[in-house]
């Protein structure tokens, strides 16, 4: 294939997607710096903050990978208080922060969805409606999704982690708890419920193939998701997925296929929203300006105190960034100024991508199931049948 061809198209079959995601040498440079071309002509050169805020780690999941799964007796367990909650919002507004993330452990309860409820209700009043509010709290129900979105909640992040069904059960335990049915049952309600939906998988991990990248990639414009957070796959001691840390690409090849993952992407989905992850900077301390330079234009620093971050481990050696100061501000400014852009203090930043389909349907509100390709028709294209969600045929 010759590379500069390839990149003038508008969409890539997987066998290009394959090519792309193993160029190197000048190639690779090419790929970079198309990107970098898409990502300025079409979501400008602006870098938007979200304040993470990861409340608990408790969670009823036990997934193979997670350092925070339920299994995990390790792990020291904690759930911040609404008082600390609300300050670390506090230090997002006053920072100039566009919006603030909920994140959290997978919990499913009615307690657990009316205080989430209170949070953004509380968030709205704190900030007169100025703070945009994502959330990143698993899988739940519609009426939940529902119920947040209502409550002032715009954006929702859930990981489909990959798309391959079979390569997902190597990821879960075997049981009706963790299906892949259902994480695309869900992507389908928040779709419904109005949000800007974000999706995001991992790269590198023990069993992928490289067409199963490209297949994620392409999963993620069928469904025409409006953010994405990817990042390399890094093990964690407490988990049984790290019996396969043999069979792993080195961490500096994980990194540089996260950044191409990241640069095909910008190219296939021109005005969506992409973040810089934290597992990019566990790697190398400059990844999340390397991310920004081929296509991202998130960054997501963490505001949790610094006292619960060493608890929030879903992989080893994870950064702990809570920082709470004014140097740390300049130096995320020059970061990102060094990556050759703007930091867009006070903005929203919602997906470009969100809003054009939005003003196309007319209203925020309105159900937009039409834009998502029904999980039945995905699953049929991977020869699985009799989906379940929530235990119901």
């Amino acid at each position: 294939m010759n590379t500069n061809d390839l990149l003038k198209k508008d969409c890539f079959t997987t066998e290009e997607i394959v090519y792309l995601l193993g160029a190197n040498g000048n190639d690779k440079t090419l790929l970079f710096e198309s990107a970098a071309r898409c990502q300025a002509e079409n979501v400008q050169n602006k870098v938007y903050l979200r304040g993470l805020i990861e409340f608990t780690n408790c969670c009823s999941k036990n997934c193979l990978y997670c350092g925070i799964r339920s299994n995990n007796r390790q792990v020291k367990r904690y759930t911040m208080t609404d008082k600390e909650i609300m300050d670390a919002v506090r230090f997002a507004w006053e920072s100039r922060y566009g919006s603030v993330v909920l994140q959290s452990g997978e919990l499913i309860s009615d307690g657990f969805t009316r205080r989430v409820e209170k949070l953004l209700r509380k968030i709205e009043r704190l900030s007169d409606g100025k703070l945009r509010v994502t959330l990143s709290c698993g899988e739940q129900s519609y009426d939940t999704y529902r119920r947040w979105f209502e409550n002032g909640a715009s954006r929702y992040l859930l990981r489909i982690e990959s798309s391959n069904p079979e390569l997902y059960k190597k990821l879960h335990p075997d049981n009706q708890h963790h299906r892949f049915e259902t994480r695309m049952k869900c992507l389908e309600y928040l779709k419904k419920a109005g949000y800007q939906v974000g999706t995001g998988v991992m790269i590198g991990l023990p069993f992928q193939t490289m067409e199963d990248l490209a297949h994620d990639l392409l999963f993620m414009k069928q469904i025409d998701v409006d953010m994405v957070g990817m990042g390399p796959y890094l093990e964690h001691l407490d988990t049984p997925l790290y019996a396969c840390r043999h069979q792993l690409l080195s961490k500096e090849n994980r990194f540089q296929l996260a950044l191409k993952m990241i640069a095909v992407l910008r190219l296939l989905m021109k005005d969506i929203n992409i973040a810089a992850t934290t597992a990019l900077q566990a790697i190398d301390p400059m990844g999340r300006e390397k991310a920004l330079k081929v296509g991202a234009n998130i960054i997501m620093p963490n505001i949790t105190p610094g006292r619960y971050q060493d608890f929030y481990t879903l992989y080893e050696n994870m950064p702990c960034t809570a920082e709470d100061n004014e140097d740390y501000m300049a130096s995320l400014e020059a970061l990102i100024t060094l990556a050759g852009h703007e930091t867009a203090y006070g903005e929203w930043g919602d997906s470009e991508h969100y809003r054009r389909r939005d003003k196309g349907q007319g209203t925020r509100k309105k159900d937009l199931t039409e834009s998502v390709r029904p999980v039945s028709v995905w699953l049929s294209t991977k020869k699985i049948k009799g989906a379940t969600v929530n235990g119901k045929q």
